[in-house]
């Protein structure tokens, strides 16, 4: 049997399929739906907005922080070489931050503060600045599905909004939700070598089990959860055009 791998999106470690694999796809696709899902629950839509909006999570968070964190112990185990990854981490968040400063010209300088908030949590979560007191449970759903969506949502208005926070406070507890079922799933796929085990029900059947067994339940709904999330996201949104 060959070796596990290391996510259920991952593929075959080497060449362009390490690149593939760097995005998270499923988890940067679902976290961006946060971002049009604030955009689109706001007093007022702009479709060029959002699509900066998504631009520059895309390049800070599935390009940047994943970088980062493939530096930091190659939890994906790919063969980036560490020059590529720090290169890719800070082109994509000089990317976001011009992107940032763009926007904020055009709907309000207060942006500013989302701008040095994302340029912080981006490094302090991945590269767990602090002794890994940003690299937590409460920060992942705050940083990773809070903060999206209450940006989605200035960056339409120039304001903060009674809706958009409790978007993105239910944005958060997704989030939340996505590590409660993520964490075991990541442990058994990267640090498990074998599970041996078995259930027996009260009529006396017998079913054994393996590592693929107890990640099946988490790992499946982490597979659906970040379709729904992109389909409700694309819903909102399409919701909101002329």
């Amino acid at each position: 049997m060959g070796e596990e791998r290391p996510a259920f999106y991952a593929l075959p470690a080497g060449g362009l399929r390490d690149y593939w694999t760097l995005l998270h796809p499923p988890y940067t696709a679902w976290h961006l739906s946060y971002v049009a899902i604030g955009a689109a629950t706001a007093s007022c839509f702009h479709l060029e907005r959002v699509g900066l909006a998504l631009l520059a999570f895309f390049l800070g968070v599935g390009v940047g922080a994943h970088a980062l964190d493939e530096r930091r112990g190659r939890p994906l185990r790919t063969h980036i070489p560490d020059g590529v990854l720090i290169a890719l981490a800070a082109v994509s968040l000089a990317g976001a931050l011009g992107i940032g400063l763009y926007g904020s010209s055009m709907v309000s300088w207060w942006g500013l503060t989302f701008i040095a908030a994302g340029l912080f949590m981006v490094p302090a979560y991945n590269l767990e600045w602090f002794g890994g007191s940003f690299h937590s449970n409460f920060w992942f759903a705050v940083m990773w599905g809070g903060f999206p969506a209450l940006t989605g949502s200035f960056a339409q208005t120039g304001r903060i909004e009674v809706a958009g926070v409790l978007v993105a406070v239910a944005c958060a507890l997704v989030s939340s939700a996505q590590r409660e079922l993520s964490t075991p799933v990541r442990w058994l796929r990267r640090n498990v070598e074998f599970v041996t085990g078995e259930v027996r029900t009260k009529d006396g059947a017998v079913e054994l089990l393996d590592e693929s067994t107890l990640r099946a339940a988490p790992e499946g709904a982490l597979r659906v959860l970040w379709m729904a999330m992109v389909f409700l996201a694309a819903g909102l949104v399409a919701a909101r055009l002329p």
